[in-house]
């Protein structure tokens, strides 16, 4: 029997980084085990608060066919932690037959909260890619994520013809699953887009979801902040989801920043502000 067609594909880039952080006795968050190796980074900002700031830099530049990335995060107890990139990841037009994989992996234990905020995943045509994301919440714990994405540069007038690209994430709360959500773009991802039942021709998406108490108090005010391409809803007591469509990454951003300063009590971080 034949191998796979990717099994005999070597990584052109690898990445791996780990963070574990802990709140002392005075309720600082600080960082209690910290990995790194090859080309995935953490640094932390300096910060004038009892939370702790993690920014995801990878010095390969961005994501091709063949990279293999991972990144894992765990919050302990009482601790908080805010994780960003340093500006928008890339995908990069991939090789025949190859394909890049992200791995994320997030732990949030009780009376902990993490800010999961990366910026924006721009695809490019050709791009080949597989991402994860799997986030662990204890009952008590809470969680801010947001996943932008931005179809195509449009001041570049870039046009996604032929991409692969397979997008997973799941959050689990007390091992119950709480969110999942997928999606699938293969070959001409333009036209897909296009279609009014899909995104109406949007050149960029953003999902954001909180986990917390106080989700519900945030639905109407979230609501009044949004354009008529954005909807939220709540999925459970404590359970916000927004899906946004926008133009560009301009228009994405025009509304996105906004409702995240007020979801973060306006301690986004410094990046996405550059």
């Amino acid at each position: 029997m034949n191998a796979p067609a990717f099994a005999a594909v070597q990584p052109r880039a690898v990445g791996t980084a780990r963070v574990v952080v802990r709140a002392d006795q005075a309720g600082q968050t600080r960082i209690a085990d910290l990995r790194m190796s090859g080309s995935l980074k953490l640094v932390f900002p300096q910060r004038f608060s009892r939370a702790a700031e993690a920014i995801l830099v990878n010095t390969a530049g961005g994501i091709t066919g063949g990279d293999r990335y991972a990144v894992e995060a765990q919050v302990d107890v009482g601790a908080t932690l805010s994780i960003t990139t340093q500006a928008a990841e890339r995908a990069y037009r991939a090789q025949p037959h190859e394909i890049g994989r992200v791995s994320t992996t997030l732990t949030v234990n009780s009376q902990g909260r993490l800010n999961w905020l990366p910026q924006e995943l721009i695809l490019f045509d050709h791009a080949a890619l597989q991402r994860r994301l799997d986030i662990s919440l204890a009952r008590d714990a809470q969680l801010l994520m947001v996943e932008p994405m931005v179809f195509g540069r449009a001041a570049m007038q870039e046009v996604l013809r032929d991409v692969r690209f397979e997008d997973r994430i799941r959050i689990t709360q007390e091992g119950v699953p709480i969110f999942a959500d997928g999606m699938d773009l293969f070959g001409d991802a333009a036209t897909h887009l296009a279609k009014p039942t899909i995104a109406n021709g949007a050149g960029a998406m953003a999902t954001l979801v909180l986990v917390a108490p106080d989700a519900a108090a945030q639905l109407g005010p979230m609501r009044a902040m949004l354009p008529a391409t954005a909807g939220a809803s709540m999925l459970r007591d404590n359970v916000l989801v927004l899906r946004h469509l926008a133009a560009d990454s301009f228009e994405l951003r025009r509304h996105l920043v906004p409702i995240l300063d007020r979801l973060t009590q306006n301690t986004l971080p410094q990046s996405w502000r550059l």
